[in-house]
């Protein structure tokens, strides 16, 4: 548009200046070689506006001639080019679809048109054919050949970290992950695998600065920038809890100020508080949190504040717990526990039942045969409740990739994901603990109970002994006398009971067929 103004502009002043000469009127003499010439003005400026067009049109043609072999060659350039160039987008759209053989075709008719050199995505679409044709060792030459070029080093670290997770070797995709990290902190893939790598090896600092890298590239957002930051703080807090209180003290209240409904963060707080004779700080860090979401290692760090407390003390911030909470299960449990320690069973008693009500799981079924055996020593309601704990739901776990813990772990012991354990029911399949969200078993994941420190504790099975005429016999390999299933949770026994305690499994039908739990 503006060339066009131009253009129109020059028009309008030539024309203006010739209707100038026009108007007025004078003759130009020229004497040249003993001749004289006379011309009127108005011709003599059109000769020589002629004269200036015949020499640029002379100009021109003369320099067209002389180019023309460069512009010929120019043309069948771009030509090439542009055909070479279509090739490249076929065959990265037929690798990206799956047909190596298509993009195969079209690297080598890339290649023949458009020089590697000029253009670094002829690399990628060779890498990409060579991995549909299931040529990886080809593949990973090629992705080694692009940490030459700085163009291209990013998108080779890429490719030879996916061949690294491909095979299993973990070590070398943290490594290829690093250095990508070191270039480009805002790549998600990258900052992610080598914040797996930090928190498994208890980097608890590195794995922090790289959380804050990634909160600054916008990479994940606020909140979860926060919540990454409280786990991680949580478990440096754990980490120095024995060796540096002051640094774990002010991590655990870092974590609880990002996340003040984290029960682990929470529980970390309190302690650490709790050891720097700070209580009442650190109950009311507990006393919100289970306001938040009630939680039993909230309530055992509560009851437990002071290690010096008598028994009835723990019984009344037992009950400050449950004044908070009102119908709720974990509130009836906590006052339950404490009552049973300090031998006030009838109250005891009364909560543990109010919790069943409420939900009956396998916890609150045991701290009633807990209560029964201390109150009265009765065995058959005894084994009458360990067997209804037996059928009863499971209660609530930290639960990762199909892995159960009753304690909490910053990462996941399968995938080495960052707060990957949440505190809910695990759910059962025929001996294994598994997770709901992910309906793939591992082979490789541990059994559902193992007997270690940091997996639930197996629950006592019980069989039915009619020779006593009692609903539920005594465990199998135990003397009358000696230890109960309640104290001795080590006794393995037949996992087949009968739907209803006070049935004999003798006088069992096939029409009624006995539950069974397997663990």
């Amino acid at each position: 548009m503006a060339r066009l103004l131009i253009f129109l502009a020059l028009v309008f002043a030539l024309g203006l200046g010739f209707a100038w000469l026009a108007d007025r009127p004078g003759e130009m003499v020229m004497t040249f070689g003993g001749y004289q010439y006379q011309v009127s003005l108005m011709v003599a400026a059109v000769a020589v506006t002629a004269l200036v067009a015949a020499v640029m049109i002379a100009w021109w043609l003369v320099k067209s001639v002389w180019n023309s072999p460069y512009a010929v060659s120019r043309y069948f350039r771009v030509r090439q080019r542009d055909r070479g160039y279509q090739a490249l987008s076929t065959g990265l759209i037929a690798a990206g679809s799956g047909d190596g053989a298509a993009a195969r075709r079209m690297s080598r008719q890339a290649a023949k048109l458009i020089r590697s050199e000029t253009e670094p995505m002829l690399q990628l679409l060779d890498a990409q054919a060579s991995l549909l044709e299931g040529d990886h060792a080809g593949a990973r030459d090629k992705f080694e050949r692009m940490l030459d070029d700085p163009e291209t080093r990013l998108l080779g670290l890429r490719g030879l970290y996916l061949e690294a997770e491909r095979l299993g070797d973990r070590g070398a995709a943290r490594h290829y992950a690093g250095r990508a990290a070191d270039l480009a902190p805002q790549l998600a893939w990258a900052s992610d695998a080598t914040l797996e790598e930090k928190t498994e090896q208890g980097d608890w600092d590195g794995a922090l600065k790289l959380v804050d890298a990634q909160k600054t590239t916008r990479q994940i957002e606020r909140e979860a920038a926060n919540r990454r930051r409280a786990v991680l703080l949580t478990a440096k807090a754990e980490d120095l809890a024995a060796t540096d209180p002051a640094a774990a003290r002010a991590a655990a209240v870092e974590a609880n100020r990002l996340a003040p409904d984290f029960a682990p963060a929470a529980v970390a707080a309190a302690r650490a508080l709790f050891k720097a004779d700070e209580v009442r700080k650190g109950a009311k860090i507990l006393e919100a949190a289970w306001k938040a979401e009630p939680h039993p290692e909230i309530a055992a760090a509560y009851v437990h504040a002071r290690p010096g407390d008598a028994v009835l003390d723990r019984l009344t911030r037992a009950r400050k717990l449950e004044s908070l909470r009102h119908n709720n299960v974990e509130s009836s449990l906590a006052v339950a526990r404490a009552a049973l320690d300090a031998h006030e069973y009838a109250v005891a008693r009364e909560a543990a039942e109010a919790a069943i009500r409420m939900q009956p799981r396998e916890s609150a079924w045991l701290l009633l045969a807990d209560i029964e055996e201390a109150q009265t020593g009765d065995q058959g309601k005894v084994r009458q409740y360990l067997a209804r704990a037996v059928r009863a739901p499971r209660d609530p776990a930290w639960v990762a990739d199909g892995v159960v813990s009753e304690r909490w772990a910053p990462v996941s012991p399968v995938t080495g994901r960052l707060d990957a354990f949440e505190w809910r029911v695990p759910v059962e399949r025929l001996g294994q603990v598994i997770d709901e969200n992910d309906p793939t078993i591992l082979p490789s994941l541990p059994p559902a109970r193992p007997e270690t420190d940091d997996a639930v504790i197996e629950t006592p099975q019980v069989t039915a002994d009619p020779a006593e005429g009692a609903p539920i016999g005594t465990p199998a390999g135990v003397p009358d006398g000696d230890a109960t299933p309640a104290q001795d949770p080590a006794v393995a026994l037949p996992p087949h009971l009968p739907d209803d305690p006070g049935v004999d499994p003798a006088d069992r039908t096939d029409d009624q067929p006995a539950r069974f739990r397997l663990f």
